[in-house]
């Protein structure tokens, strides 16, 4: 039975998908706002909610390896997986504000969180405490005080010429509403389900988190991403996955470890260094103004091998 339920909550994933991004590009014409910065905080953000609220179940529950292996699992994913993907489709345009701000942004929180949860300026154990998720807390701050400054100024919808009537906005934030509730609902019990059929196979926690949980609550990123291509908008692929992947660090991390304080157990500073190492490929491929097929191909490869690792240590 859980296997339907997978096949039913993939269908609605796509569907509720289509309608989170039609209605943002709706915003983004009537306001004048940059795909990307409409990516990264309407959708990048409001996708990341199954994050946040598996981390901070996972804070609550005092299971560490949930709250942190889910954030670093997504990120890695979000990249290699959804962006790789997304590639392959349609080659994604990455403008110089990425390049100079966003991109460099994220690569920064990716280090500053491995540093933090290890406890390296201090020593000691590799906790990541309360005033390490203030740190972060105040980069997500900054983080959306620069993206909205900047939003408008960088606006390059391509059609944000057209004139969007009032009817039309309201539509479209109501297809965001609902795409988004949707898409957090869809990929909640597909999750659960995911989660059932992993625990019967006799796989660790640890390994749980890092991959299913991880991989399930960036689902809604990965429909939004994939539609967005599809519909030839390429900057809010890359916003949805930038952003979500310095919500994830900042916030997500940021909030759990005020409700506790996230000790590293199952998480190892390989699943670190590899999270930082999608960050970075952005940078290093996209610094002719995009990410062509060729390196969607290799980021997903790079993300199958990742996974080949994980499953190898687990049966190991």
């Amino acid at each position: 039975m859980e296997y339907i339920y997978l096949l039913i909550c993939l269908l609605a994933i796509v569907f509720s998908a289509d309608w989170l991004v039609a209605g943002a590009v709706t915003i983004a014409k009537r306001f004048k706002i940059s795909d990307f910065v409409i990516g990264a905080v309407i959708i990048g953000v409001g996708t990341s909610f199954p994050e946040l609220v598996v981390s901070s179940i996972g804070a609550i529950g005092g299971n560490s390896d949930i709250a942190i292996g889910n954030v670093v699992g997504s990120n890695i994913f979000n990249v290699m997986g959804i962006l790789g993907l997304t590639a392959l489709i349609m080659p994604v345009a990455v403008s110089r504000e990425n390049m100079r701000f966003d991109i460099p942004l994220c690569i920064v929180l990716s280090v500053l969180s491995m540093l933090l949860s290890f406890n390296f300026f201090l020593g000691g154990e590799a906790v990541l405490g309360r005033v390490d998720g203030l740190i972060l807390l105040a980069c997500f701050a900054t983080f959306m005080y620069f993206s909205l400054k900047s939003g408008k100024s960088t606006a390059v919808t391509s059609e944000s010429n057209e004139e969007v009537t009032n009817k039309q906005l309201a539509l479209g934030i109501g297809k965001v509403v609902l795409g988004l509730g949707a898409l957090i609902v869809s990929s909640r019990i597909f999750l659960d389900n995911a989660i059932i059929i992993a625990k019967a196979w006799g796989v660790n926690e640890a390994f749980i988190a890092i991959t299913l949980v991880a991989c399930g609550t960036s689902l809604p990123e990965l429909a939004a991403s994939l539609v967005a291509a599809a519909k030839k908008n390429t900057q809010l692929a890359l916003g949805n996955v930038i952003g979500s992947n310095i919500f994830n660090l900042s916030l997500i991390l940021g909030l759990a470890s005020q409700i506790t304080p996230l000790t590293n157990r199952g998480i190892t500073a390989i699943d670190y260094a590899v999270m930082i190492s999608a960050a970075i490929i952005p940078l290093a491929l996209g610094f002719k103004g995009k990410l062509n097929r060729w390196a969607g191909a290799f980021m997903f490869l790079c993300f199958v091998a990742y996974n080949g690792y994980l499953l190898y240590t687990q049966m190991n």
